[in-house]
């Protein structure tokens, strides 16, 4: 009898131990599905032998953070208060974030580029200050006080930093018959799912606190951190590399200025894209907060132009990523004149669809021009010197987004003016870059000199 009761447990101890392997299993396999279909997709085509694909990951987690600490911006700078004081509160945020910033940006550049054998320290520093600061904003968050100013210059300030230093491990890090194109294509497209990703999680830990999407950016910043680290040691070699120490036959002081005159006008054309991007945020956020989209509140106006921009610029980092490059300068030519085209009609019949197909395009042109820029300098600048390049023009584009914004914010909220004011920005970087472009796509572009 006993012999049988102890049976009778055994079966039932073993039926209920599988029923909880069977349980376990259930409640794993999604995660584990998922984070197997992704590696699988970040590590294909040679990218995981090479140690892109960790780039690639690293660079989503870059985002996901990122935009938590946007989304606990908006709702404390932003949407917390009437518009006039936000407007009040947006242009102190300038003032004491992105102005310090138009001065420290052209130093980051030279200064990382002093750095050769300390990337992925540099990358994951940038990630544990903005874990830091994150952690630090979230005590005056809620009160929007003024110590929020500082450590979101600072967080501005590492996120720039991180993006010079990944534009400068991208070479290092190409798989075998990967045009560099196609590599910045899946880089930043992962940035951007991860973002789209974060965006809603965020604005549902907004709801339980200000600070609470603050929480979430230590956290992943955090894992970040850690994450740099696992990135190939070949990313710290300054093997077969230089500073970009170019020169023109006269000797002139070394700049972006002779690398060529295919990648200098490309980087005024991406400039003007670029700063059409920091105006229509700024601008577009106040203007469709007091003026929102026909039948709709501000937020989901906001959001619809948003997503709009979202899905033109994953649209075209997709497109370029199938493209081959073969005219680098045509392509940069038409995206500007594309946004420029864009930027006329919303002036002249403003309304806000027209403000949606404008948004779409900016962020369409302003993708496939930066990755057409990307195929120029590894063309034409030496690959002694190509590292040091793609530092120093990233540099340059994110100044050009910092002016575009200052605009944006102190520009008056008229629709036309502002589509006006637009289609100005683009005109000037046309008017500058598009004779050379094209000039230079007939004739071929020479290597220049270097030093």
């Amino acid at each position: 009898m006993a012999t049988a009761r102890s049976s009778g447990s055994s079966d039932t101890a073993g039926r209920l131990r599988k029923a909880g392997r069977t349980v376990g299993r259930a409640l794993h396999l999604p995660i584990t599905g998922t984070v197997r279909s992704i590696r699988k997709a970040t590590h294909a085509h040679g990218a995981g032998e090479s140690g892109l694909g960790k780039l690639i990951e690293l660079h989503a987690v870059n985002g996901a953070g990122d935009v938590m600490i946007t989304v606990a911006l908006a709702s404390t700078v932003f949407f917390s208060v009437p518009t006039d004081q936000a407007r009040g509160r947006v242009a102190l945020y300038l003032a004491i974030t992105m102005a310090p910033f138009t001065l420290l940006a052209p130093v980051i550049g030279p200064l990382l580029d002093r750095m050769p054998h300390g990337r992925r320290a540099a990358m994951a520093g940038a990630m544990l200050a903005r874990a830091l600061l994150a952690l630090t904003m979230s005590g005056a968050v809620a009160t929007g006080g003024l110590e929020l100013y500082p450590a979101a210059l600072g967080v501005l300030v590492a996120s720039k930093a991180y993006g010079v230093v990944r534009s400068a491990v991208v070479p290092r890090l190409l798989p075998p018959r990967f045009s560099l194109v196609k590599a910045n294509s899946r880089v930043t497209l992962a940035g951007l799912l991860a973002t789209g990703i974060a965006a809603p999680i965020g604005a549902g830990l907004s709801r339980i606190g200000p600070q609470w999407p603050l929480y979430g950016a230590f956290c992943i910043f955090v894992g970040g951190t850690f994450l740099a680290f696992t990135l190939p040691h070949k990313v710290d070699s300054a093997k077969g590399e230089a500073r970009a120490q170019l020169s023109d036959r006269s000797g002139r002081k070394p700049s972006l200025r002779t690398v060529g005159v295919s990648v200098l006008n490309g980087l005024y054309a991406n400039a003007a894209l670029r700063a059409l991007s920091g105006f229509l945020i700024f601008f577009l956020a106040f203007l469709l907060r007091e003026h929102p989209l026909s039948g709709q509140s501000a937020a989901v106006s906001l959001g619809i132009v948003g997503v709009s921009a979202g899905v033109g610029n994953a649209l075209g980092t997709a497109v370029g990523s199938l493209l081959r490059a073969r005219g680098p300068e045509v392509l940069i030519v038409t995206m500007l004149t594309i946004a420029l085209g864009a930027a006329v009609l919303s002036a002249a019949f403003f309304s806000g669809l027209m403000v949606a197909v404008l948004g779409a395009t900016a962020g369409f042109t302003q993708a496939l021009a930066k990755l057409s820029l990307d195929a120029m300098i590894q063309r034409d600048v030496p690959e002694e010197v190509r590292t040091s390049a793609f530092a120093r023009s990233e540099t340059l584009l994110q100044v050009a987004w910092v002016l575009g914004g200052a605009i944006g914010i102190a520009l008056p909220l008229n629709g036309i003016l502002g589509m006006s004011v637009a289609a100005a920005l683009l005109a000037l970087g046309a008017a500058v870059s598009v004779r050379g472009l094209l000039g230079a796509a007939r004739r071929g572009t020479p290597h220049p000199r270097v030093a």
